[in-house]
């Protein structure tokens, strides 16, 4: 029926995004370091003659390269903790104290860089003997430089996220349409069309006139339902439970004495809102793989609940199981039903699909309860 939940993975992907951040800060801080050590160079040439550009250099670089690598570093954590880049207080203060510390640590490596190329290059030293970076106002500079480098990696991070979620936005819309004509084409699929009306004409045929027109009149639920609804869009749960159940009862009308149908829903919950289709691919792929397979039949249990803030729902069967080699392909509308909770109810839902121990498959879901009624 389900397919089991190995859990979202925490990291970012790693984007031509987030490539072309690195590549754009490192070149710029390049540049940055070429020019300080131009300027460094052509002052010193001024005054003497055949002095190497390799210690300007190496001091533009330790300059500046610095910061670039400060700022690629912290485009990179931003997707393990997002929430560095993002401003809050608990954000200024945690770089208050690492901007300090990498101020400290960045103004130590700019006097051993003067140091030691001073002793490789006596006389550029000499021109350069008497600079100290280890002070306060220089550490104000650095600090300063660090904020600015923040607040520049936190603004091209949202921007960078605004136009991920954007892409994602659409690509999901994309999906959820997709996702509703895949379940418009499985409803009206030959197939199911096809069981659907032998077995009214059987019930036809055995005299059976009242339980044919009922199946029929669940069927036209089905199709007039599915051809009016549009996704993405929210319906109160008590439009869902007459799809479910036409869906149901049309399956037990196949499957005759196999199928065990329980249906517990709250007042309470009839009310509340919940995206359409959200249940049916659920119970369709119960029915379908874990009933179907077993020759004996089974039981498909389905409760809703409001609890507190929250609509909580559940189908549970005892079937095959997802690990049973007569169940497969059951993973389609458990994969539709997760993107599209993620799409309405971005971390505040839950979603759980798990194999009882006494076996089949359960899934829960829990949402926030929206009443029709505003």
């Amino acid at each position: 029926m389900a397919e089991h939940d190995p859990g979202l993975g925490r990291v970012a992907p790693f984007t031509t995004l987030h490539a072309r951040g690195v590549l754009a800060v490192l070149a710029v801080t390049t540049v940055f370091a070429a020019f300080t050590a131009s300027e460094c160079h052509n002052y010193l040439t001024s005054r003497l003659a055949g002095i190497s550009v390799l210690p300007s250099l190496l001091f533009g670089l330790v300059m500046w390269i610095w910061w670039g690598a400060i700022a690629a570093g912290l485009w990179m954590w931003a997707r393990f903790r997002p929430a560095i880049l993002r401003f809050s207080t608990r954000s200024f203060l945690l770089h208050l104290i690492s901007g300090s510390a990498l101020a400290v640590l960045h103004l130590f490596f700019l006097q051993q860089t003067l140091r030691i190329a001073g002793d490789y290059w006596p006389e550029w030293g000499s021109a350069y003997a008497a600079l100290n970076y280890q002070t306060l106002p220089r550490f104000g500079i650095d600090l300063a430089l660090y904020g600015f480098v923040y607040a520049i990696s936190a603004v091209l991070n949202m921007q960078t996220e605004i136009q991920q979620n954007t892409v994602q936005k659409l690509e999901l819309e994309k999906r959820l349409s997709l996702a509703q004509l895949k379940a418009l084409q499985m409803q009206m699929e030959p197939h199911f069309l096809f069981n659907t009306l032998n077995a009214i004409t059987t019930l036809v045929d055995l005299r059976r006139n009242e339980e044919a027109s009922g199946t029929l009149a669940h069927l036209n639920t089905i199709l007039r339902t599915t051809l009016q609804r549009r996704a993405p869009e929210k319906v109160p749960f008590i439009e869902e439970l007459k799809v479910i159940e036409s869906y149901l009862a049309i399956q037990q009308v196949r499957f005759a004495d196999r199928l065990h149908v329980r249906i517990d829903i709250a007042p309470e919950a009839l009310d509340g809102l919940v995206p359409c289709f959200l249940l049916q691919p659920i119970v369709e792929n119960a029915v379908q793989h874990g009933i179907a397979p077993m020759k004996a039949g089974g039981l498909i249990e389905t409760q809703v609940k409001r609890v507190g803030d929250t609509l909580w729902m559940q189908v549970r069967d005892n079937g095959a199981g997802p690990e049973s080699p007569l169940s497969k392909g059951h993973g389609i509308g458990i994969q539709n039903t997760r993107e599209r909770l993620a799409f309405f109810y971005p971390g505040t839902h839950q979603f759980v699909a798990t194999s009882p121990e006494g076996g089949g498959f359960e899934v829960t879901i829990q949402i926030p309860y929206e009443s029709v009624i505003a």
